[in-house]
């Protein structure tokens, strides 16, 4: 008898034991970008939040550095369910709808609270795109303002006439195009190696993308344009943020707010550490040459002009509300 109170009593305690367990939820983040990088600390910061939130009900595990998928990878894998939540790189997506792109048409928000003011036009569009691809946006942090990368000295786009450029974008490519230099295809995770090896010379990219990759050891200058910030976006799927309670929805949506705006207060003080540290370590942080900056410039408006005959009246009709 004793011996049966006590098998009755221990099966008792292993089901209360798997309760817990039964009733967590554990979402796979995978993101592109360096554990170190503000936007992985970010990321971070908000898995942390919806856990202490929702009393660890739900689990999010940020692979950073594109330790799960590739950069490119993501947005299919958070849309098939291989992964719940992705961070992705707007600018990326731009030949499958341009207004992914918009973000990365040059000199057209140079500036934080241009970036914001474009935002605000993009958000509800991409709201819907995402809806009809079975996801959800949850938040938007930009990248600090791009500048060139050169390994020689530039005065003007004619010094990147035949220079390996990397490219991670259409609108990187067709710069490259423009210029006369040469794309060639580098994700983040591999921009360290390529700088070393020669694969690539030269790039458009934010001084937090320098840091990250410790450029300073490979490169000399970066030239401040001030071209475009743009902006990685975290991403979910429908499905699996239908599957929760109504109370972690709104933990998930509450943390998420909170990310988007200390991701946009630590891409400010990013752009200003990183570029400290790349002058830290000899590289020279320049201020664009004039010639430079018009060529960028006229480049900028061939890049809008043939983003609006792509686009179409979608895109027109977001441009004419972005300069209102």
């Amino acid at each position: 008898m004793k011996r049966r109170i006590f098998s009755i009593t221990m099966a008792a305690a292993a089901v209360a034991l798997s309760l817990p367990a039964m009733a967590q939820t554990k979402w796979d983040l995978p993101a592109a970008y360096p554990a170190t990088n503000f936007h992985s600390v970010n990321l971070t910061q908000f898995a942390n939040d919806v856990d202490k939130a929702t009393g660890g009900k739900l689990k999010i595990t940020v692979h950073a550095g594109a330790s799960l998928f590739k950069a490119p990878e993501i947005k299919r894998a958070v849309q098939g369910g291989q992964a719940q939540i992705g961070e992705i790189l707007l600018a990326n997506f731009q030949n499958e709808w341009q207004i992914f792109g918009a973000d990365a048409l040059p000199f057209l928000a140079d500036s934080y609270d241009a970036a914001a003011k474009l935002w605000k036009v993009q958000k509800p569009m991409l709201e819907k795109k995402l809806a009809e691809q079975g996801m959800m946006v949850l938040y938007s942090v930009p990248w600090p303002p791009q500048g060139v990368y050169s390994k020689k000295p530039l005065n003007s786009a004619a010094d990147l006439k035949g220079i390996k450029w990397r490219s991670y974008s259409p609108a990187t490519s067709r710069i490259a195009e423009l210029v006369g230099a040469q794309p060639v295809t580098v994700q983040a995770a591999e921009v360290s190696q390529a700088f070393a090896t020669g694969v690539v010379e030269s790039m458009m990219s934010s001084g937090s993308t320098g840091a990250d990759a410790k450029l300073n050891e490979h490169v000399k200058y970066w030239y401040d344009t001030q071209a475009w910030l743009p902006k990685n976006a975290v991403i979910v799927n429908k499905r699996a943020f239908d599957a929760l309670d109504a109370a972690t929805q709104a933990a998930v949506m509450k943390a998420a707010a909170d990310a988007e705006t200390r991701g946009w207060a630590a891409s400010k003080k990013a752009n200003t550490e990183s570029l400290d540290k790349l002058r830290a370590g000899g590289m020279e942080i320049l201020p664009a040459p004039p010639a430079l900056t018009a060529d960028m410039k006229k480049v900028g408006e061939t890049l809008l002009k043939e983003w609006l005959d792509k686009a179409g009246p979608e895109g027109q009709a977001m441009i004419s509300e972005f300069r209102k």
